[in-house]
């Protein structure tokens, strides 16, 4: 049966080894502010509720309206990267990050706090740019560490954006949070311009209808695509689903915490950080499907505590460690294997994967505050286990999909 052409070779491209250490730890931290802008409004709800007067359905639509925004980007942004140079495609979202969240600190009405939220999620597609430029100056041997090290990244910049958010909402309000972002938005952008490399070869000669109908193509063609995004699309729907719903809960009855209290529970996010870097490591051992299984079952420890101590901050912690501990490690490995179906077209890989993750993100987000508003911590703690326990049954019961988990015949 005739294949849309979708796998091109690129000429003359150097065998890549891995990024030097100054230039992954640049990529690193811009991937960590980057990604900081999609939680911002965790703490906040709050603040923004009561400072635009917005109803619980207007509220919802904050971290709907993030996620979908990421979403669309990933869809329509992010295959650019096979076509054109990353570094113009970043400096570009970099100047539309830097106005979207200009807009979210000026806005005196939901409408423009909304569109300005969709704008954000569309400039930080720059994550979705720099991870699989990061995979394609690689090799295969070093992907596992190479990805590891942008995932801890990307787990800062979420303890950063909910303990920073809060900190200075507490002290200086909700507005300057923005336009703090907006601030460090530009000044990223121009570092970024400087310190990557310009990219001579692109690893396709598609135009861009036909680039992004390719992604459909890719996503029939494999298997092992599929069960990547759809078990990421349910375990990021659970992280969503709690993180977006945990500011609600502390600051209620009977916990009663501020805003900067409970930005302080960012910090657990250090978790996702070990559990990224541990990941990266393991997968050479180990193996890609193994990695995965042990870190869904840390996801589902993580919402067993947090169903089981609702109103303890020491058990709050504990089940919010394990939830990231568990999804930043299984997130490395499940990258690892997407960008190895095909090394010609990563950013479509990485475009198709994260489509699906972040769309889980929004479904999960905007459940987990209506859920939360409506049957409390018990209805967002149902919807998590039934989704990580999704994840695992799709997980174990597609596991011949992925390569390692038996060895090659010849």
């Amino acid at each position: 049966m005739p294949t849309t052409q979708i796998t091109e070779s690129p000429v003359d491209s150097p065998r890549p080894t891995a990024p030097s250490t100054p230039l992954l730890l640049i990529m690193a931290a811009a991937v960590a502010f980057t990604a900081a802008n999609l939680y911002y409004y965790q703490p906040l709800l709050p603040a923004l509720r009561d400072g635009l007067a917005l109803s619980d359905n207007l509220l919802s639509l904050v971290p709907f309206a993030t996620q979908v925004g990421y979403a669309v980007a990933i869809l329509f942004i992010s295959p650019l990267g096979d076509i054109i140079p990353r570094r113009t495609l970043i400096a570009a979202l970099s100047l539309l990050l830097t106005c979207a969240l200009a807009m979210q600190a000026s806005a005196g009405c939901a409408l423009l706090l909304i569109a300005g939220t969709f704008l954000m999620g569309l400039g930080a597609n720059i994550t979705q740019q720099l991870i699989p430029l990061a995979a394609s100056l690689s090799s295969p041997q070093q992907r596992g560490r190479v990805l590891g090290t942008l995932m801890s990244g990307l787990t800062l910049g979420i303890l950063l954006s909910r303990v920073l958010s809060g900190s200075i909402a507490e002290h200086l309000g909700w507005r300057a949070v923005y336009w703090a972002a907006a601030a460090a938005a530009l000044g990223w952008g121009l570092l970024l311009w400087r310190v990557l490399p310009s990219e001579s070869t692109r690893t396709t000669t598609m135009r861009y209808p036909a680039l992004i109908t390719s992604m459909l193509t890719l996503f029939r063609q494999h298997a092992l695509l599929r069960v990547s995004a759809m078990t990421g699309a349910l375990w990021f729907a659970a992280f969503n689903a709690v993180w977006a719903s945990l500011s609600l809960h502390l600051t209620s009855a009977p916990l009663n915490l501020d805003l900067q209290q409970a930005g302080l529970f960012g910090f657990a996010g250090m978790a996702g950080i070990i559990g990224a870097k541990a990941s990266g490591r393991w997968v050479t051992s180990l193996g890609t499907w193994r990695t995965i299984c042990l870190a869904l079952m840390v996801l589902l420890a993580g919402t067993a505590v947090l169903w089981s101590f609702q109103y303890s901050l020491a058990g709050l912690l504990l089940g919010i460690v394990l939830i990231d501990l568990g999804v930043f490690a299984a997130q490395v490995p499940n990258q690892v294997r997407v960008f190895a179906i095909d090394p010609s077209a990563q950013s479509r890989l990485n475009a198709v994967y994260m489509l699906f993750y972040y769309l889980g993100a929004s479904a999960g987000a905007i459940a987990g505050v209506h859920l939360m508003t409506t049957y409390g911590w018990q209805g967002i703690m149902a919807l998590t286990a039934a989704l990580c326990s999704g994840a695992i049954l799709l997980h174990v019961a597609m596991r011949n999909t992925d390569p390692s988990v038996k060895p090659t015949s010849t």
